[in-house]
């Protein structure tokens, strides 16, 4: 059955006001996250996925080796955690921590030591959304879900009651601490992704893992 918040958006008969009432968080320029200060809006073809971005000419070839540090969740007053549980922000840390390091591993050696040719990557997590029980997976299952998910999946949208992941990213040099690239961003699975729909968590770990993904499309 249609949950009551999807038929209202259904009811009203615009596709407009459909994908604009079933909107999730969006992310912002979050202030205490080191480079703030040095974000500013994205226009690009990108911007619904990463809002706010910073980024200076680099030639990534130079840089052979990485330093992960340790996932953060972000303490800020403008986090956009809702109610979910520190469990859950942890575990969605770990995961992360995880997710980006194979990644990462995968275009450069993982290191410790900071130095030339090194760069340092710090990944803070600033939101989440849990896939809403029972309700996520029935929209699959739903001719007005799929219809709603289907349109969403064509335009890159997130799925209805779909969880999601926002965090920053903060891309630095590792051998004098220049602010390279950064950026905050958010991510979700794919609208018409069933897998993902299954686990409270789910749709913001696979949210991590295309955000890990990214990341090393970038900096190539």
């Amino acid at each position: 059955m249609i949950g009551q918040r999807l038929a209202a958006c259904l009811a009203s008969g615009s596709l407009s006001l459909v994908l604009a009432a079933c909107a999730g968080v969006q992310p912002v320029a979050y202030s205490g996250i080191e480079a703030s200060h040095q974000l500013r809006p994205n226009f690009g073809d990108d911007r619904a996925k990463i809002p706010f971005a910073y980024a200076t000419p680099v030639v990534w070839s130079r840089y052979t080796q990485v330093v992960l540090e340790p996932v953060s969740v972000y303490q800020g007053t403008d986090a956009q955690f809702g109610d979910m549980k520190d469990e859950d922000k942890s575990a969605l840390a770990s995961y992360a921590q995880k997710a980006f390091a194979e990644s990462l591993g995968k275009r450069f050696q993982l290191g410790s030591q900071t130095g030339p040719g090194v760069l340092r990557v710090k990944i803070t997590l600033t939101g989440a959304e849990r896939t809403t029980p029972l309700v996520g997976q029935a929209m699959h299952f739903d001719i007005a879900g799929n219809l709603y998910n289907g349109v969403q999946a064509v335009r890159g949208g997130q799925g209805a009651f779909s969880g999601s992941v926002s965090y920053a990213v903060e891309v630095y040099d590792g051998s004098d601490g220049r602010l390279l690239k950064a950026y905050v961003a958010k991510q979700y699975p794919n609208a018409m992704n069933l897998p993902a729909a299954f686990g409270s968590l789910g749709a913001a770990k696979t949210g991590l893992d295309k955000g890990a993904q990214a990341l090393v499309a970038q900096l190539h």
